[in-house]
């Protein structure tokens, strides 16, 4: 049976963007300006809200910062704070209203200008997908490798004063790197996402992000909601083209530390205590959706080069 259902033009589904922040005086700003409007393209106020919650953040983030972005922000703290974000996802989306959810596990992602657009046209190719973004790192490498060069926030600021962000912000397309969970490109599942959609109905069929994942920072949290989401039966999977969110510099549990791979190794073996096997990198037919704006032509090459890369190992 055919699982398509017909959707009238003028459908317009109410988007809830759910994003958490924990410390992120400088990041976190920068974020949720990108995914107001006018920076945030092809969408109005009325379609959409975002939720921010605060997980706990020493100095809070505050109300006044969030709302002074528009009509559709909201911000929310949390004072019983966990050290996974498992919990405020979770919170984030009860206190949402929209028809889809969006989720940010991470608050000092930017996002590209066609992203909340983009990914709403998704949901007039299907019902029920998982629509998935790929992620970026600001700078000449993945952090982790790029902070042992001397990379730090101070360049990270002058790289966006250079592309002269926010006028452009596919602009962020020529600062940047693909993730070390995105590596693989366009033409490849990658680990996981950090801008990822669903409906509502969805995300309560899977129970939300799983709080057994209790590690400072969520450990494989966020892949293990990502596999959990792709398992789902008759869910295709829409990798948007040409939008994205781009990592900066905050310390965090995963790009800002040099010993990742020993913290990597620790998040498994969670992963196989709670699942009871051992964390693979998914595989799922995708189908791509958008368009390539001409900042973005270097993410296509360097996919293509990681597909060849792949190919021959």
């Amino acid at each position: 049976m055919s699982r398509w259902l017909w959707r009238p033009r003028f459908f317009r589904p109410r988007l809830s963007v759910i994003v958490i922040v924990y410390d992120m005086d400088r990041e976190a700003p920068r974020t949720l300006r990108s995914l107001a409007v006018p920076y945030q393209r092809g969408i109005a106020e009325r379609d959409y809200e975002v939720i921010v919650i605060d997980n706990g953040s020493p100095v809070p983030l505050g109300e006044d910062r969030v709302r002074a972005l528009g009509p559709q922000f909201r911000y929310h703290y949390l004072r019983d704070a966990q050290r996974s974000p498992a919990a405020a996802l979770n919170q984030g989306v009860a206190k949402s209203r929209g028809d889809i959810v969006g989720l940010f596990i991470d608050g000092a992602r930017i996002a590209s200008p066609g992203l909340l657009s983009t990914a709403l046209q998704g949901f007039r190719l299907d019902r029920d997908p998982t629509v998935a973004t790929l992620g970026w790192h600001l700078g000449p490498e993945v952090q982790n490798q790029s902070i042992a060069k001397g990379y730090c926030r101070a360049e990270e600021d002058r790289l966006l004063e250079a592309i002269a962000w926010p006028n452009d912000g596919y602009r962020l397309f020529e600062i940047a790197t693909l993730a070390g969970s995105s590596y693989r490109g366009y033409f490849a599942t990658p680990a996981e996402s950090n801008a990822l959609f669903m409906t509502r109905h969805a995300f309560r069929e899977l129970g939300g992000f799983d709080p057994a994942f209790d590690l400072p920072g969520g450990g494989l949290v966020n892949l293990d909601f990502f596999i959990r989401a792709l398992e789902r039966e008759d869910a295709p999977l829409i990798m948007l083209l040409g939008e994205g969110t781009f990592h900066q510099m905050h310390g965090g549990a995963a790009t800002g530390v040099a010993d990742v791979g020993v913290r990597f190794q620790a998040w498994s073996e969670q992963y196989r205590m709670i699942r009871g096997k051992a964390w693979q990198h998914p595989d799922k037919p995708m189908t791509l959706l958008g368009a390539l704006p001409p900042a973005a032509r270097k993410s296509l090459f360097d996919s293509v080069d990681a597909l060849r890369a792949v190919s021959s190992a």
